[in-house]
């Protein structure tokens, strides 16, 4: 009590309170817990939002397209509960352990994500080359399935909010198509205005969401309790063992209950893994259960109404006002799909995997909210052209999921090469675990492969162009970099006869090098046209490292190599903006006094040309040289003052 009175009394009168030890460390743990639960229960809500919002949009067509694909427009009961059972467990097995129990403990330094995950992955000590070229490929070829959900996530959820219309107005079905056009290609127009003013609301609008389809779920239960015994893996069983073709076909269906599983993992480094853990498993996933049994009860009573699954188990008059919840949320879902193909597009430039990009940051707070003007435009063309296409989600159903689970494998090969080189898991434990799951997702595959016919061959056609240009870009570049390196001079013969070749004026020249071993073709240039040399000449490197920030203490290197010559090495994660103007400021600290504003920045601009022996295929010469001539320049990339930024000419010969 007393203890209570002197922790009171402090607040009121400091010089008069004397507050016990015991209660101060007791008032400090519960404070801490208080703002700790606080931050949890913010981040959990926000998670809802935005990590949610793709597969909490998957009752719209799952139900629908899997009971189809199972017992056509009217299902048996036992094809009914075999389909409901196959969600039931996919959810538990493949989201529910893989992903949020298993996958989300392979973090990078606290991020996640296929390219995370990768880099992670590369980062194992003691792999061969050949490891760390097989790593890098699977990363580019998930990165490129992950490009080609991208755009048909937005339209097929849109499409499936907006069909709703037609549900009870039949002659608004034509409207359907144009509808979601004009929001979809809205949603793309606001992009570069950022999310930060409606972004608070993403979290309560979702929350709605799943708390409105959870309890149109238990009551359609109600209706139909029989339902609940395909919680029994035995019917699921039972559809394979009775009709062994049909039942895998569905599965390529069953995996859409799952799609957006992958953004659990992505985005652990936006709000962490608790707040996503605790979301799912004490929100997210019963409201899903809830709904896909509500959605099974509701078949079981009518099968007829297998076509319009989700909205059949909604009351009349509830339903135009779902048809707008599911429109928003959908719109929701569409944006965080978006907001994460920009990231791992600004995670893929830094690590060498795509081209210099425009990036922009569309809040001062939020370093996770940015705008890639050019994905941006690629996105909008290639959703409008999808929507154009395939006119119906129902059509687009037999295009969507062959990307989600072929990054799916490819997630579980990353982590089994995480558990066996870095937990240090025995063959033992690797061998059932990730072979089960792997087993699985090849099954998901093997499924959806199926559809590539249909519609298939749209996200692997984007998948397969996406590759190339990424694999072209980075063959590409090493090619360009060793012809920069054998027409250069290296370091060590420029100090040698620095004294010799030209006179030194005053001031400070740094010079960027994308090889530090040899001098930059600017400093070069510089010397064989203007024949002087500055006071101070800084050569400077800019790496990425593979993790996704560093810290200021292992920012910057400072080496004097003599001559009033210094190399300075600069380091960025692959989540970071490169801001070189603001990394220099370090280098006061090592002994180098650098200001921007005053230093002049020498760049090289290159023209690259075909060389007479090319040692790739001209075909890919000629794509590297585009891409290239498209890239975002060094100056803009990595922040420089545009005042104080001189570019000299090249040629490079490839």
């Amino acid at each position: 009590m007393a203890g209570e009175q002197a922790v009171g009394a402090s607040g009121r009168d400091a010089s008069a309170a004397t507050v016990s030890p015991t209660s101060a460390r007791l008032a400090d743990g519960i404070g801490s817990r208080r703002a700790g639960f606080k931050r949890n229960a913010s981040l959990t809500l926000a998670a809802l939002g935005v990590v949610y919002g793709d597969i909490g949009t998957s009752p719209l067509y799952a139900v629908r397209e899997s009971a189809l694909a199972a017992g056509g427009h009217t299902p048996s009961a036992a094809a009914v509960l075999g389909v409901i059972s196959l969600i039931f467990w996919s959810l538990i097995i493949v989201v529910t352990l893989k992903y949020v129990v298993l996958i989300m403990q392979a973090d990078n330094d606290g991020e996640g994500g296929i390219l995370a995950l990768s880099a992670l992955a590369h980062r194992t000590p003691g792999l061969s080359r050949r490891s760390k070229l097989a790593i890098t490929t699977v990363a580019i070829l998930g990165l490129a399935l992950f490009f080609g959900d991208g755009m048909l996530t937005p339209a097929i959820s849109v499409l499936s909010a907006v069909e709703g219309l037609s549900v009870e107005s039949p002659g608004l079905a034509p409207l359907v198509m144009p509808l979601s056009l004009a929001i979809l290609i809205g949603l793309f127009v606001l992009q570069s205005r950022g999310t930060q003013l409606v972004g608070s609301l993403f979290g309560p609008v979702i929350t709605v969401w799943f708390i409105t389809i959870a309890a149109l779920g238990l009551v359609s239960i109600l209706k139909a309790p029989q339902i609940v015994a395909a919680i029994d893996p035995y019917y699921g069983i039972a559809l394979f063992l009775r009709e062994p073709w049909t039942a895998f076909v569905s599965l390529g269906s069953v995996v859409l209950a799952v799609t957006g599983c992958e953004t659990l993992y992505a985005d652990i480094g936006h709000f962490g893994k608790f707040p996503i853990r605790l979301a799912w498993l004490c929100f997210v996933l019963p409201a899903l259960l809830l709904t896909y049994f509500g959605q099974g009860a509701a078949l079981l009573l009518n099968p007829h109404k297998t076509p319009i699954a989700f909205y059949a188990v909604a009351p009349h008059w509830a339903h135009y006002p779902l048809v707008f919840l599911a429109t928003i949320a959908t719109i929701i879902a569409s944006q965080a799909v978006i907001s994460g193909v920009f990231s791992l597009s600004k995670q893929a430039v830094q690590l060498g995997q795509l081209p210099r990009m425009e990036i922009r940051h569309t809040s001062a707070t939020e370093y996770g909210q940015i705008y890639v003007p050019g994905m941006n435009a690629l996105l909008a063309v290639g959703v409008a052209l999808i929507v154009l296409i395939f006119r119906s989600s129902g059509a687009l159903a037999t295009a969507y999921g062959i990307a989600v689970t072929g990054i799916m494998v490819l997630s579980t090969i990353l982590v089994a090469v995480v558990a066996v080189r870095q937990w240090r898991w025995r063959l033992w434990l690797v061998l059932p675990v990730f072979g089960v799951l792997a087993l699985i997702d090849l099954f998901f595959l093997g499924s959806n492969a199926l559809k590539i016919v249909e519609g298939g061959w749209l996200p692997l056609a984007i998948a397969v162009a996406t590759f190339v240009i990424m694999d072209t870009w980075r063959l590409g570049r090493r090619a360009h970099l060793e012809k920069v390196r054998q027409g250069s001079l290296p370091i060590d013969l420029l100090l040698a006869r620095a004294e010799k070749l030209s006179q030194r004026v005053s001031g400070t020249a740094i010079f960027m090098n994308v090889r530090s071993d040899v001098a930059p073709a600017a400093l070069l240039h510089s010397i064989k046209h203007y024949k002087v040399i500055h006071e101070r000449v800084v050569l400077m490197t800019v790496y990425f490292e593979e993790k996704p920030f560093v810290s200021d203490r292992n920012r910057l290197e400072v080496i004097k190599l003599g001559k009033g010559f210094f190399e300075v090495k600069i380091r960025f994660g692959f989540f970071e903006t490169p801001d070189v103007a603001k990394a220099l400021e370090l280098a006061r600290s090592h002994g180098l006094a650098l200001d921007a504003d005053t230093s002049t920045f020498f760049l090289g601009r290159e023209t690259l040309v075909p060389s007479s022996a090319p040692t790739l295929p001209r075909w890919r010469i000629a794509l590297y040289m585009w891409l290239a001539s498209n890239a975002l320049s060094p100056a803009k990339y990595f922040c420089l003052p545009p005042n104080r930024v001189v570019e000299l000419g090249a040629q490079v010969a490839i």
